[in-house]
């Protein structure tokens, strides 16, 4: 199960990107793609079906099924806030993962080892 899958299922029920494509006959990556829009159009002014038709050239009536699959306004909020956490996260990750390996941790460890003169 990839992270968004895992934050699409916070949104409630047993969503996930492979019953979205299957329910409206989509490819995945489509699916995945059009979630994605939605999640980010909803936290923007404007309509968020037109703005995420815009982003992924995707037809208004089918995001708007699809918006409605994944439950409407509410849903779509709170897709968006996970969707705007985990960016925030992902982005403090990447400032405190020095090396680049994935895991800040030992980078994490290695600073605190220097606050006390240890390397």
């Amino acid at each position: 199960m990839s992270l968004f899958d895992s934050i699409l299922g916070q949104v409630g029920g047993n969503l996930d990107i492979s019953s979205i494509a299957g329910k409206f006959g989509i490819d995945p990556s489509m699916a995945e793609m059009a979630v994605k829009a939605l999640g980010q159009s909803h936290a923007e002014p404007g309509d968020t079906i037109e703005a995420a038709a815009a982003k992924t050239g995707m037809d208004s009536g089918m995001l708007g099924q699809i918006a409605s699959h994944l439950g409407g306004e509410g849903g779509l909020g709170q897709l968006s806030g996970l969707l705007q956490g985990n960016s925030a996260l992902s982005g403090l990750t990447g400032m405190l993962d020095k090396d680049g390996d994935g895991s800040p941790l030992n980078d994490i460890a290695g600073m605190a080892g220097g606050l006390f003169g240890k390397n």
